[in-house]
């Protein structure tokens, strides 16, 4: 098999799982119920868990090989790799969340952004669904004002600034959100460069921001289609993160190390 996911990952899920029925139960202070009986134990007093225990009860929590297919056919889907997606489709014989051809129209609108072509992406939105720019004024706005950003980028000037007053005034004018940002936003201007500015404007002309817009608006399509906003794998890392402080009111154990 082409894909595979190492041991280390595979704990981690195992873990991911534990906590997930182990909320609950620290809220609602029904373990009795809610545990498997070699974590009953945790009821009365904190405890310590060996390495060797904690994997032991790991591997009693089921995880199939059905479920880790579809965590990595979720995370190609959403990604947005097209071609692994669709030969580990045929490999592991588990269809996509979303149809192939969303994957890849998907792509072109994240690497319209990613260059910094954002008329070219707002084209390909409409042309996929226009109802996603239409009932999202957020989105629009965002994008709207990455359009300023490479405008002031490119040393346009004046048509930024007649950009600014034409499509981005009366929307800032609004939300006191929108409003915010696009004075951030315009304060680029004072700078002669990027490096002499803030750290909080000068933000705005890095990739990053380009990246931050592209992710909106990959998430607005994805909603669209029904689909997660987000990875479900990075959802269960986040899970992780939140119940081992739960946890540890009641063992200590050995922790996944796990960066979100």
């Amino acid at each position: 098999m082409i894909y595979s996911i190492s041991l280390r990952t595979l704990t981690e899920l195992r873990l991911s799982v534990i906590t997930k029925s182990l909320a609950p139960a620290l809220n609602r202070r029904y373990f009795k119920t809610s545990l498997p009986p070699t974590l009953q134990v945790l009821m009365t007093s904190k405890v310590t868990i060996s390495k060797d225990e904690w994997e032991r009860m790991l591997h009693e929590v089921p995880v199939t090989k059905n479920d880790l297919n579809r965590l990595i056919m979720d995370y190609l889907a959403t990604e947005g790799y097209k071609p692994a997606a669709e030969a580990f489709s045929q490999e592991a014989g588990i269809s996509p969340p979303v149809d192939f051809e969303s994957i890849e129209s998907r792509m072109e609108i994240r690497e319209a952004l990613q260059r910094g072509d954002v008329e070219e992406a707002m084209v390909k939105v409409n042309d996929l669904n226009p109802e996603i720019l239409e009932t999202n004024p957020a989105l629009y706005f965002h994008l709207q004002q990455q359009k300023l950003i490479e405008l002031i980028r490119q040393g346009r000037v004046q048509e930024a600034l007649q950009f600014a007053q034409e499509e981005l005034a009366l929307r800032g004018e609004e939300s006191p959100e929108f409003l915010g940002e696009l004075e951030r936003t315009m304060s680029l201007l004072a700078f002669e460069s990027a490096p002499t500015a803030p750290a909080q404007i000068s933000e705005l002309l890095s990739t990053g921001q380009r990246m931050k817009t592209a992710g909106e608006v990959n998430a607005a399509i994805l909603e669209s289609l029904g689909q997660g906003k987000e990875v479900k794998l990075l959802l269960l890392l986040k899970l992780l993160s939140w119940g081992e402080p739960l946890l540890e009111n009641k063992a200590d154990f050995p922790r996944v190390d796990a960066e979100i």
